[in-house]
């Protein structure tokens, strides 16, 4: 009968991740602990972190908003700046909101957003096959509907001028900066979900460019970016005809710009 990891020596998992250069061993080690099921699995759970895996991956799970959000090896793991891109698509969302979640990875934000919001209508996209399989099982608890394809080429035509709020998380590393990103990102994550193209806002000039199309009168655009990128993202969103404007969270490190299509006028009586 295998040993309960329980039984086994944290101090000699903490020395072990410590020599491979984990910044907080001591965690690490008792979340593994907390999570292997018997002493082999701790083992090798052991051996992937030592080797350079991220946690999430080798843990099977992040943490993110409050939940325990499913990461398959090989998915974008969801930061913890990205949080402030969750909390601003919250206030932002009316009861019964429909939700886009584009570059979804893991689904991690848009069922953060869709288990706050009352009655949420959820639709995610990615184009990796291995994001959408993860992120179907984090969604599948508010109802969501998960689609692989280009940004919106996959969602329902149905969504066409009804979306309230158009999350994006789009890649935002330049090209020519992916090699200087952590082992962890470049190893084990896809590149798709890292590279932003030359100057990093490839993918987000898409994004704005077919947010009008999608978004309900007054439905609102959030995109991630570095505080770098900041300027020129709002005027790309701006130029698209949305009101753009950012924010950001000095306690997160994070960046958010947010464009938002004009409501309709109302009508004199």
């Amino acid at each position: 009968m295998s040993a309960s990891p329980s039984l086994l020596p944290c101090s000699a998992i903490v020395t072990r991740l410590r020599a491979a250069g984990c910044v907080f061993a001591e965690d690490e080690a008792r979340l593994l602990l907390s999570t292997a099921r018997t002493a082999e699995d701790l083992a090798v759970m052991v051996d992937r972190r030592a080797a350079g895996m991220p946690l999430e991956h080798v843990l099977g799970w992040a943490e993110f908003c409050g939940l325990r959000v499913s990461v398959d090896p090989g998915v974008f793991v969801p930061r913890r700046r990205t949080e402030f891109l969750a909390r601003l698509a919250v206030a932002l969302a009316p009861a019964r909101a429909v939700l886009v979640d584009l570059c979804c990875g893991s689904g991690a934000v848009g069922a953060a957003v869709a288990g706050v919001v009352d009655q949420a209508e959820l639709y995610a996209s990615d184009i990796d096959p291995a994001a959408v399989r993860c992120a179907r099982r984090n969604v599948a608890g508010c109802g969501g509907q998960v689609h692989q394809g280009d940004l919106y080429e996959s969602l329902p035509g149905s969504l066409r001028g009804r979306v309230d709020v158009l999350i994006a998380n789009v890649p935002y590393v330049p090209t020519d900066a992916v090699g200087l990103l952590p082992t962890e990102a470049r190893v084990h994550e896809p590149r798709v979900a890292l590279d932003g193209g030359s100057d990093g806002l490839d993918v987000l000039r898409r994004v704005a460019a077919g947010a009008p199309q999608w978004l309900a009168p007054g439905g609102s655009l959030l995109v991630e970016t570095s505080e770098r990128q900041a300027r020129q993202a709002v005027e790309t969103i701006a130029g698209s005809g949305l009101t753009a404007r950012m924010d950001g969270s000095d306690e997160l490190n994070a960046t958010v710009v947010i464009g938002t299509r004009p409501a309709l006028p109302r009508r004199s009586d």
